[in-house]
């Protein structure tokens, strides 16, 4: 389809008229914009079209989808070209108390549903003719409800990821129009390792070759054989745990070395021992292994280990405290880093967009289960690292904000101070980025408690001066001179007070 019909209303005000009411595509409100400025999550671009009597608007995506915004914070794709979306809109007067019906409900109860709406639409005006004689000279065929319905409910379930549209000024997410269940976040996510562990299961060569070169083929396929446990994986995860191995110790690796313990092959204890001692942070993270050995875990000493009892025992406790056999019990940060590791941005952004927009509306979500009189704000801090990682650099002052806001040591602040002006600083936010420093040198100068006495002596004071000595530099080369002397000279005064242990640089 094409945007034939909107070129048709542009040029024909008795078009025009008929659209806007009675089916509330209005093209003269365009002019007046939204009811406040909006973005999409994904950088997109966003025409507006249409609005309509309640305040909501209609906007044109760059790939030729139609998103409609309430007033009242709600949008979603109602068409996949501006056509199909008015071939909806005049096909089913009031089309917003269809937005909870789906095929599934079956051709009779919709057709029921949309004539129950528009016999309720016509004890107030007339939508008969005029929807006859508009759609007939838009082009539109005939449609039954169920077909509509199947072209709005198609449509809906487009919005995310990529259509999701942003409060501009506050970052905040719109609420979806509609109710219907999505496909949980793992589905999308895990399908690339669900491919690869096939792949290997049949020998194929070209996975393997994968898998030694690519770690994050193998997290997905580790994380995949995780939700499938076949009995038949263990030769796979043999060899997979030996790959894994050459990224040190991952949560990936753990998991491995659990699949392969849950078979309870007591000549597996070698193999983990063997993997355990592959450096460093692997020794200290499998340092259970060694122990199982040492209790003749391997037979050696014709104990019940013999028949690997104890490595299964240990495999168990370890899959029950981290890991499990159900997707949707994974933390959230579990897939949104697969995604993003994939190159899935919007997958991963979305969740979390939503994940901080909850928080910031109720904060008692950062209440700590173990003294709920205290809020824990370090979910915060993992938002605004993984928005930066993402490259959303608004998001990520955002959540660091909140979080500057939640420390109340003042090591803790002037830390979260110092990550909030370098963010600034990346986004081209300099000035706020020196009033965020001024606020971390007056913490420092005042601390209140005696979390900084020795400020002078450990990294986070060298990190202070670098994050002077890089905005007083972004200033200059901005054209902000005596803003730039300033942090510069701030720069030198803290810099005088370092008790050196090393460079600064």
């Amino acid at each position: 389809m094409t945007d034939q019909a909107l070129r048709l209303l542009r040029r024909d005000p008795r078009l025009a008229a008929l659209a806007a009411f009675p089916f509330t595509f209005d093209l003269e409100r365009a002019a007046h914009g939204h009811v406040e400025e909006v973005r999409l999550a994904s950088g997109g671009a966003l025409e507006v079209l249409a609005g309509d009597d309640t305040g909501g608007t209609f906007f044109r995506c760059a790939d030729g989808s139609v998103l409609y915004a309430s007033s009242e914070g709600e949008a979603g794709i109602i068409g996949s070209t501006v056509d199909e979306a008015l071939d909806i809109l005049t096909g089913l007067p009031g089309w917003g108390s269809c937005l909870a019906l789906s095929p599934q409900d079956g051709e009779e109860a919709l057709r029921a549903a949309v004539t129950e709406t528009e016999d309720e639409l016509r004890e107030c005006y007339g939508i008969d003719e005029e929807r006859t004689e508009l759609r007939a000279a838009l082009g539109f065929p005939d449609r039954s409800p169920a077909e509509l319905i199947g072209l709005l409910y198609a449509a809906l379930l487009r919005t995310e990821p990529d259509f999701v549209l942003l409060n501009a000024e506050e970052g905040r997410a719109y609420d979806l129009l509609d109710r219907h269940p999505r496909p949980p976040l793992w589905e999308p996510v895990l399908a690339a390792g669900r491919a690869g562990l096939a792949a290997l299961r049949g020998g194929d060569d070209q996975a393997w070759q994968a898998m030694a070169q690519d770690p994050v083929q193998r997290r997905l396929a580790l994380r995949a054989a995780q939700f499938d446990r076949a009995d038949e994986d263990l030769p796979v995860l043999r060899k997979l745990i030996r790959h894994e191995a050459e990224s040190s110790m991952t949560d990936e690796l753990r998991l491995a070395a659990v699949l392969i313990g849950l078979q309870g092959q007591a000549e597996d204890l070698a193999l983990l021992d063997e993997i355990r001692e592959t450096d460093f942070d692997t020794a200290c993270g499998l340092s259970e292994i060694r122990d199982l050995g040492a209790d003749g875990a391997d037979g050696s000493d014709g104990s019940d280990g013999s028949d690997g009892s104890a490595l299964r025992e240990w495999a168990r406790e370890m899959d029950e405290a981290m890991f499990g056999t159900d997707p949707s019990d994974e933390p959230l940060e579990t897939w949104t880093d697969l995604a993003a590791d994939q190159g899935l941005t919007e997958f991963a952004r979305v969740p979390l967009i939503r994940r901080l927009d909850e928080i910031e509306l109720n904060q008692s979500l950062l209440r700590d289960p173990r003294n709920p009189g205290k809020l824990n704000p370090a979910p915060l801090g993992s938002l605004a690292r993984d928005f930066d990682r993402l490259g959303d650099l608004p998001q990520a002052l955002r959540a660091q904000r909140l979080y500057v806001a939640l420390q109340e040591t003042a090591w803790d602040r002037v830390s979260a101070l110092r990550d909030l002006a370098g963010l600034e600083r990346r986004a081209g936010h300099l000035e706020p980025a020196a009033r965020t420093l001024l606020a971390l040198r007056t913490t420092v100068d005042a601390p209140g408690d005696d979390s900084l006495a020795w400020w002078q002596r450990v990294n986070l004071g060298r990190f202070i001066v670098r994050e002077h000595d890089d905005l007083a530099q972004a200033l200059a080369d901005g054209g902000y001179t005596a803003q730039a002397d300033e942090v510069r000279g701030a720069a030198e005064s803290l810099r005088a007070q370092l008790i050196r242990t090393g460079p600064t640089r």
